[in-house]
């Protein structure tokens, strides 16, 4: 009967206080449960933990997470799970009959809520049918930071392929239980393509998403309204893309691009995409208003992936040298994306000069997704072969650069398979990044604690309610971002805002067209001059 005793023990142990409606309530439990016993005759200490999925042993979980359900991968009908705190000994158990652990959301809560700071023990034992013998694994430890996580997570939800869209959602889920609500569906915008969400600071309030189609544009959120806007202008190379929200709301950096993919013949790698022509350009909110970000040197450089600071006083991206007109995806391998930033002036909407960051290309390798921590202090960046799209590639890995030493590091966090979308909570103590280490295929985010000086806990995937659920489960988790609360937008808000006129930029920049910004640059004419024109 240790189930029944167990949950006594809990209310006794972890609530000084015991109401009566708690003792009635562990009475009614302890009556219904009365027929459920796991009494064996001899119990066989196994050396070595039980095989588990998720593999949660040693992982470093925030305080408030959701409970971290999981399939024991051993042989047998029964099962005992007993969850202890390190701190005060407190603690539950649950049975199983076929290995699928659903912990309960009550006793987990108070178990991490006494555990901050400490780690938890989660024995498992087994029987086999007809048996009388119980098989005791060595208990599987998890340690509970102090700092909690976000508790929400956006992300957009598709098929892993390379031309289906017609079934494309974006979600909300919250980290704190397994509530999952649908933010868009383009099954109700005509099958539009929903893409790059992103939120000022993780602010739920705060926050755009682009559409592609016949309800095209880029939606921004605020003040409870939905504003659908049309941001290409006639002299920019392509739409608006790759978002980030300077931190005091008026403005949103955007990469230029004109986009193109192509397909390998061979079975290592299956398509590659990647840019003809991108650029920077940069959205004044208060003025309506699309303005090139330009170059002060004669030199053709592609840019893409900004990403301010906190601070909003630099503007992060990637670039690398213009390529010949027309070049084919033979050229990718030659392309080589270094990490740059400029000083940015708010006030009067201009830019420095441009300091190269690090020199990827130096290390015959290409930078994406440069993504700062809420001090400031690092960068996190994705580092692969070659090329600006990396979650094709296999060997993209996640790497830690230090502002303020310039020393970087690639970081325990990563595996074999594809990293690379990544991005901080809005503490800096913990991060989300994209991974296909479970079938290196389909992307699932993965959650690491990371310390003030740089170090990092053993990463673990998004908890659901059946852990067997990445099991069945085609679609990939796409852009996964932090939200610091509940977003109050659902997919009938955005069809009735796809149905009204779109609010057109107006463009910002002296010059007409992209190709004369070009031509202006190899000529070195007055229009390169430094910082953005009014």
């Amino acid at each position: 009967m240790l189930w029944q005793n167990t949950l006594i023990q809990k209310s006794l142990t972890m609530k000084p206080k015991i109401k009566p409606i708690q003792i009635l309530v562990a009475i009614i439990v302890i009556h219904i449960s009365g027929c459920t016993t796991d009494n064996f005759e001899n119990t066989q200490k196994l050396d070595r933990k039980p095989a588990i999925d998720p593999d949660y042993s040693g992982v470093t979980i925030p305080p408030n997470i959701a409970p971290m359900n999981f399939l024991i991968q051993e042989e047998g009908n029964f099962f005992r799970i007993t969850v202890t705190s390190s701190s005060n000994d407190a603690q539950f158990s649950v049975t199983s009959s076929d290995g699928i652990v659903r912990l309960p959301l009550g006793a987990w809560k108070e178990m991490l809520g006494d555990s901050k700071g400490d780690k938890i023990k989660i024995q498992v034992a087994a029987s086999e049918e007809d048996k009388d013998t119980l098989k005791q694994f060595q208990p599987i430890y998890m340690h509970v930071a102090k700092e909690p996580i976000d508790p929400y997570l956006s992300y957009r939800l598709l098929y892993p392929g390379y031309y289906s869209w017609s079934k494309m959602k974006i979600m909300q889920r919250s980290l704190e239980d397994f509530r999952e609500e649908s933010l868009i569906e383009n099954q109700i915008l005509e099958k539009n393509c929903a893409n790059c969400h992103a939120f000022n600071q993780n602010n739920p309030d705060e926050f755009l998403v682009h559409i592609r189609g016949s309800k095209g544009g880029t939606y921004f959120m605020e003040d409870g309204k939905i504003t659908r806007t049309a941001l290409k202008t006639e002299n920019m190379p392509g739409g608006a893309t790759y978002p980030s929200w300077h931190p005091g709301g008026r403005y949103v950096a955007f990469s230029s691009n004109k986009v193109k993919q192509s397909f390998y013949a061979h079975p290592q790698k299956s398509i590659e995409v990647y840019d003809q022509v991108s650029a920077l350009v940069l959205y004044d909110r208060e003025e309506n208003e699309m303005l090139y970000i330009r170059e002060q040197d004669t030199t053709d450089h592609m840019q893409t992936f900004p990403s301010w600071s906190p601070d909003g006083q630099y503007l992060y991206f990637c670039r690398t040298r213009q390529v010949e007109e027309n070049y084919s995806v033979q050229n990718v391998k030659d392309i080589h994306y270094d990490l740059a930033r400029k000083p940015f002036d708010p006030e009067t909407r201009t830019f420095g000069e441009t300091e190269i960051v690090f020199d990827a290309g130096k290390r015959n390798k290409s930078v994406s997704f440069p993504r700062i921590s809420p001090d400031g202090q690092y960068l996190v960046f994705t580092l692969h072969d070659y090329g600006t799209f990396p979650i094709w590639h296999k060997e993209a890995d996640l790497y830690l650069l230090n502002l303020q030493s310039g020393n970087y590091k690639r970081m325990k966090l990563n595996s074999d398979e594809t990293e690379s979308y990544h991005t901080w909570s809005s503490n800096g103590r913990w991060l989300v990044f994209s991974s296909k280490r479970r079938d290196g295929r389909s992307a699932r985010p993965y959650f690491a604690w990371f310390g003030s000086s740089g170090e990092i806990g053993k990463p673990f995937v998004l908890p659901q309610e059946d852990p067997t659920r990445y099991h069945n489960m085609l679609k990939t988790f796409n852009i996964p971002e932090f939200v610091k609360g509940k977003i109050n937008f659902g997919p009938r808000d955005f069809a009735r805002a796809a149905d009204k006129q779109s609010l057109s930029a107006k463009a910002g920049n002296s010059v007409d067209s992209t190709q004369q910004w070009f031509e202006g640059k190899k000529e070195g004419s007055a229009e390169t001059e430094w910082g953005i024109h009014e």
